[in-house]
């Protein structure tokens, strides 16, 4: 193109031009002119809001952004894109504004940039909050426009090809940071060839002497490897050829880093790993997918259970091509992949593509359909949680979904490998989640947590009054089910804490014989003030968590000194429990408190009310600080099962375990758990957890076992 022709020829007059020269060719193949000469008045700004700052390696930093913008090119990216990538440091690291972009550019730019920009200049309690909170914010501009994180990409990749002047230590850390955030993102959406260099580098990086022990042993086998790839795409291309088939025969290298990873996973030498050859087989229309295939498997024979279609159903980020794997010549594994033009496009660059490709067809638009759809989700996670359990969280959802499922319906269902029906239900909407309380899968009743597999038909039953249960987190997979599942109980403490908190400060006023209803507004007022609340529901959840004691909140608030208050002074009154308190109050599974036992709450912060045997020997522990104590007793009509520990020593002898088990069952108490030990002289140990009413359930339990003959004896243990 002219303009851009007549530019370059300017270029070498100014030392500003680093880099742009090779971007300017790169655009004039598919930019108009109009559009070029907007990336050049943005190198111009960036040139001189960066005039006199310099890289680690000493070059001009303006070479950095425009590096950046020519990787973007590479991907066809609009001119609005490429002129961001310029400028998308210019923010961070120059008096240059939002505001200034805005008036120069356009709001769209500035926006762009602005998604880009790192929070750096913010105060954070730590590295890795700064962290999270500025990938909360990249990834939430990124739902307003996809560009922000493929600018954000292509400024990591070239980073990462210019480490080499920077401290090892923080060449880790970078490194490590790409592999686990950065890499993933490429692959999810769909970016394969940003996603295998960010993966050589930071393998690179990360552990460079690995890195180089397996770059030495592939130079060493490459010659063998070329003749072997050369006789194999022969073959394949002669037989396509016959059967009057169009297509090209690509043999694929491995990267370093998915040979690495094999190597760990699978547990495999370098030898095995290497030996496996890798085929992409590009066709013009999927029939001529299908029809390669079995002309592929005629050759050679394929492999049982190793085929997948991701073109029938594909992947997340919107992949799609037909994987075998065959015995190749002398029994070798041989990889194939078969797809169209318009696939391998998709595979390559993913939502990149949408600059690069446009059809009409649906099923090219698939990545930029998946990539919003994932981001939706994003900002429905960011909403419920803090910005390190975002981090979390989007870390784990970033991995490629392997589990496909359907629905009673029909629809297919893609969750992670080792999803759960809880996982499936949260993943059709969160109250089927918050409300499931069974699943069917393929028509049979299972357990919540049971792990799905690829084809089956799962169905969710919901009841209206149901809730999530705490245990779910320790078995869902999915960032979704997780972050709703916090938050549910979050908001669950926070009410139950409330209550709590409520009921000790009236305790703690009642015992100087006041109550909340004559404690003074203007007295509240102050002593909400002081605490730095907003309002008395903050106050009962901290009292009720057990960040701030009830007996001192109760003497501030009636204006008495707000000193240590003695255990004598509370006496007369008591905290009722009846056993289903929740979250916030909790029974010491050191000595396993059962109603009929003298007990004692003990304030725990952050844990709310811990209830404790008088007996307990870990008491003493607590006695120093008297403060924290909370005068508690039992209601007189709890109807729940309690968990009480039992220690029995009996002859060791074939059978006697389930004879026990009868009798304690016979006594209607369930086992929760139980460990044998070899005691002495031909006996065992056997210790259980016994689920009973009451005091008077246990010890008719307990008078039960001794009756037994093979029983010498059984107590109930206590810390």
């Amino acid at each position: 193109m002219d303009y851009a022709a007549s530019i370059r020829s300017k270029l070498p007059r100014t030392r500003r031009s680093t880099g742009l020269k090779q971007l300017l060719e790169k655009l004039e193949a598919y930019m108009t002119d109009d559009q070029i000469e907007l990336v050049v008045k943005a190198y111009e700004f960036g040139a001189e809001a960066h005039a006199g700052q310099t890289r680690q390696s000493g070059d001009p930093y303006i070479s950095h952004p425009v590096a950046v913008a020519g990787i973007l090119a590479d991907m066809r990216m609009d001119a609005k894109g490429i002129a961001a990538a310029i400028l998308h440091d210019v923010i961070e690291d120059t008096p240059a504004a939002k505001e200034q972009l805005e008036s120069e550019f356009s709001a769209d730019i500035a926006a762009l940039v602005d998604g880009v920009t790192k929070l750096d200049q913010l105060q954070f309690r730590s590295r890795l909050e700064a962290q999270a909170e500025s990938f909360r914010k990249m990834l939430l501009a990124m739902v307003e426009d996809i560009r922000v994180i493929l600018v954000k990409l292509a400024d990591r990749l070239h980073n990462m090809r210019t480490m080499e002047s920077l401290p090892r230590e923080k060449q880790s850390r970078i490194a490590r940071e790409t592999l686990e955030i950065y890499a993933p993102i490429a692959n999810r959406l769909g970016i394969n060839t940003l996603k295998v260099e960010l993966e050589d580098l930071g393998f690179r990086y990360l552990r460079p002497y690995r890195y180089r022990v397996l770059e030495r042993a592939l130079k060493k086998t490459q010659g063998n490897q070329r003749q072997i790839v050369k006789k194999i795409s022969e073959t394949l291309n002669r037989e396509l050829a016959r059967h009057e088939i169009p297509a090209s025969v690509i043999g694929r290298q491995k990267h370093l880093y998915s040979i690495y990873r094999k190597m760990l996973v699978k547990g495999r030498s370098l030898g095995e790993i290497v030996d496996v050859y890798g085929f992409r087989i590009i066709v013009e229309d999927v029939d001529d997918c299908y029809r390669a295939l079995g002309l592929v498997h005629k050759v050679y024979k394929p492999m049982p259970g190793r085929f997948k279609d991701y073109v029938a159903i594909p992947r997340v980020n919107g992949y799609q091509s037909l994987h075998t794997t065959c015995f190749g010549p002398r029994g070798l594994p041989l990889e194939v992949q078969i797809r169209t033009r318009e696939m391998d496009l998709v595979a390559e660059s993913g939502i990149a593509s949408h600059w690069r490709y446009k059809a009409e067809d649906k099923s090219s638009a698939s990545p930029q359909l998946r990539a919003r759809e994932w981001l939706s989700n994003l900002v429905e996670l960011q909403q419920d949680e803090g910005s390190e359990e975002f981090l979390e969280s989007v870390k784990v959802d970033l991995f490629p979904d392997k589990v496909y499922v359907f629905t009673p319906k029909g629809d297919i269902r893609r969750l992670p490998k080792g999803a759960t029906a809880v996982d499936f239900a949260y993943a059709v909407h969160t109250d089927i989640g918050n409300r499931c309380v069974a699943a069917k899968i393929d028509r049979r009743l299972v357990p919540l947590r049971t792990p799905l597999s690829n084809g089956q038909t799962v169905e969710i039953i919901t009841n209206k009054g149901a809730r999530p249960n705490p245990n779910w987190v320790n078995f869902v997979v999915t960032a979704k089910a997780r972050s709703a599942i916090r938050n549910y109980l979050k908001n669950l403490r926070r009410g139950e804490a409330a209550e709590l908190g409520k009921r000790l400060l009236e305790q703690s006023l009642k015992e100087q014989k006041s109550s909340l209803r004559k404690v003074d507004k203007q007295a509240m007022t102050q002593v909400l003030e002081a605490f730095g609340l907003n309002n008395k529901i903050e106050l009962y959840e901290q009292l009720g968590l057990g960040e701030r004691l009830s007996p001192i909140v109760a003497r501030l608030l009636l204006g008495v000194d707000a000193g240590e208050v003695q255990p004598a002074e509370r006496e007369s009154t008591s905290l009722t429990i009846t056993g289903t308190e929740g979250m916030v109050v909790t029974y010491a599974r050191c000595c396993h408190p059962i109603p009929g036992d003298a007990i004692m709450g003990h304030l725990s912060s952050g844990r709310g009310v811990v209830i404790h045997r008088n007996l307990c020997h870990n008491l003493s522990n607590f006695r120093k600080h008297p403060e924290k104590w909370v005068t508690v007793n039992w209601r007189s009509d709890i109807d729940q099962d309690f968990t009480a520990q039992v220690t029995m020593i009996a002859a060791n002898r074939m059978g006697v375990l389930a004879e026990v088990a009868a009798t304690i069952s016979a006594a209607r108490s369930n086992i929760e758990q139980v460990s044998v030990r070899e005691g002495d002289e031909d006996a065992s140990v056997m210790t259980f957890l016994l689920q009973v009413r009451d005091r008077q359930h246990l010890a008719d339990v307990l008078r039960s076992i001794r009756k037994m003959p093979s029983v010498i004896k059984v107590t109930r243990d206590c810390a």
